[in-house]
């Protein structure tokens, strides 16, 4: 094997040749489909296996998940699939780039459709394609075409799978919500050996298809029903597992002899994604091509964190997408604070429309029925915006320039910064100290700090349930750890107790000190301004933690 890489303006092409053949080299892939020959996949077999099934049983369904999320991917890989049995013929097709004006007639509509269908066709089955163009000439409504699909079936003489991707460019449009129609009817009739028909339909996209509605006649404003409420539930969870994830490293290890911790680089990509295809080839991609040194072929465990980092740092679409959801649907938004900012509760309920397009586009799972986000990353961007949004309307310039609170040996001083803070805190809003800070003192803090750690360091921050909602931040900074925690005074004993809780979670990590954060709200005895610190006892080692009220 002999590894060679061509230079393309500035971009450098890896080629593996194998046997005299020239082959481009294996990457990680975050855009478009994933091509076993061509990308590190995961092996999803046993997620196929399950589509396969529907498939066979002759089932028609909606593949409905977030954006990047392995639909087209599944799609492509189930076609692979069926083309090697001979029972089966593939119609796969995209309502993808075709335009507005088909959507706007039906004469237009039915043509398109059989154009569509035809272009799938032509390389693999010319003689059906032509079939298909002629039927063409003499379609000009739903019931013409209903005609030519049966007569189409026929020809082929084959159970026909019809899949269409991204589904979502029509589906609020009542001429595909007519077509859904069409297809039902037909599917009913097929069933009762009155029609022939497609075999299994498959639509792709973010919506369910099955919850959107259609006028039983045009005259009748509120009478409606569902144009596609034959569909099997599907629930594949598509999702990456931990498992599932090290089916990829192995092919990576396997395909460039890269050494790395498998067991370890598995997990950590679990925790930080929680499976979300998208973000797992991406942090794997950042390491692969811009932490791993070239020629090093070793993935260090730092590198995860690294790669955190990055992504963090980084725009894309995928993130773009969150945060402009978030931004447009100001109930999701503030159900969105409510779950990571303020730590509360939240049962999942799929009836509960907010939640639902929380759950459509992405950013809300369902974990033991409570509402939590997505994945661990999600949550860092939220936060990042979140926080900014309180930077960009607060005067904290003034308060944390980044010089003051670096050491000489270049670490952190995170005692200088929750004085500056408290300091900050005093001169800003005095006034408006409770109502404010009740509400977005966390997010005032992390406005306060996330200048002064960015391009440095990290902060990974994640809210505690219960009663004490506790809010805890690690910082890695130079390649050292600190950890904060943020919270409400709720009484001496609750005080005591979090000492405890914080000491345990220092000895966790290995570290003799940490930092409490107390937001207090006592009119009579409070502590505001105050700094202190107070050592506790974790087994034979003693913790120091330094103190600060707001």
């Amino acid at each position: 094997m002999l590894i060679f890489m061509v230079k393309k303006k500035r971009v450098v092409v890896k080629y593996i040749l194998i046997r005299g053949v020239r082959v481009m080299e294996k990457e990680f892939n975050i855009t478009g489909t994933c091509i076993p020959e061509m990308h590190y996949m995961v092996d999803i077999s046993n997620k196929l296996d399950k589509v396969f099934k529907l498939v066979q049983k002759g089932k028609y369904f909606v593949i409905n998940r977030p954006r990047q999320y392995g639909k087209t991917t599944t799609l492509y890989m189930l076609e692979r699939e069926l083309n090697k049995n001979e029972e089966y013929l593939v119609c796969s097709i995209s309502f993808e780039g075709v335009g507005d004006l088909i959507f706007e007639e039906e004469h237009c509509f039915v043509r398109a459709f059989l154009e569509i269908i035809a272009d799938s066709l032509y390389l693999q089955h010319e003689d059906l394609a032509s079939f298909l163009e002629e039927e063409k000439k003499n379609v000009v409504t739903f019931k013409d075409l209903s005609k030519a699909i049966t007569k189409f079936i026929i020809k082929v003489n084959k159970k026909v799978v019809l899949m269409i991707d991204e589904v979502d460019k029509s589906s609020n449009n009542q001429l595909f919500l007519s077509f859904l129609g069409m297809l039902r009817n037909k599917y009913l009739l097929r069933n009762a050996g009155k029609d022939k028909t497609f075999h299994s339909v498959i639509l792709a996209g973010v919506r369910d298809v099955k919850s959107l509605k259609i006028k039983i006649r045009p005259d009748e404003e509120h009478k409606y029903n569902s144009p596609w409420n034959i569909a099997s539930d599907f629930d594949v969870d598509m999702s990456f597992f931990k498992e599932e994830i090290e089916t990829m490293l192995d092919e990576y290890v396997k395909d460039k002899g890269v050494q790395l911790d498998k067991e370890y680089f598995a997990e950590r990509l679990y925790f930080y994604t929680s499976g979300y295809p998208f973000l797992v080839s991406k942090l794997c991609k950042i390491i692969d091509e811009k932490i791993m040194p070239e020629g090093k072929l070793k993935w260090k465990k730092e590198y995860m964190d690294m790669a955190v980092k990055k992504i963090l740092e980084e725009s894309n679409t995928n993130f773009d997408s969150l945060i402009k959801n978030i931004e447009n649907n100001n109930k999701l938004k503030e159900m969105v604070k409510d779950l990571i900012i303020d730590g509360n509760k939240i049962s999942y309920n799929m009836n509960n429309p907010i939640i639902n397009t929380g759950m459509l586009y992405g950013i809300f799972k369902n974990e033991d029925n409570n509402l939590k986000i997505n994945n661990r990353i999600y949550e860092q961007i939220i936060y990042d915006y979140m926080s900014s949004l309180i930077e960009t309307s607060t005067d904290v310039g003034f308060y944390n320039e980044k010089s003051n609170f670096i050491r000489e040996d270049g670490n952190l001083d995170v005692k200088k910064v929750l004085l500056k803070f408290q300091q900050f805190m005093k001169h800003e809003y005095s006034e408006k100290r409770k109502g404010f800070l009740e509400a977005d003192g966390r997010l005032l803090f992390l406005a306060f700090i996330s200048p002064i750690i960015n391009g440095t360091g990290f902060a990974f921050k994640e809210v505690q349930g219960g009663e004490e909602k506790r809010f805890d931040i690690v910082i890695t900074y130079n390649k050292k750890m600190y950890i904060l925690e943020l919270k409400v005074w709720h009484g001496e004993e609750y005080h005591k107790k979090g000492l405890m809780q914080l000491g345990e979670y220092l000895e966790q990590y290995g570290l003799s000190e940490g930092y409490l954060l107390i937001f207090d709200f006592r009119e009579s005895k409070g502590e505001t301004g105050k700094i202190d610190e107070v050592n506790v006892k974790i087994g034979d080692n003693e913790k120091k933690i330094v103190e600060a009220y707001c």
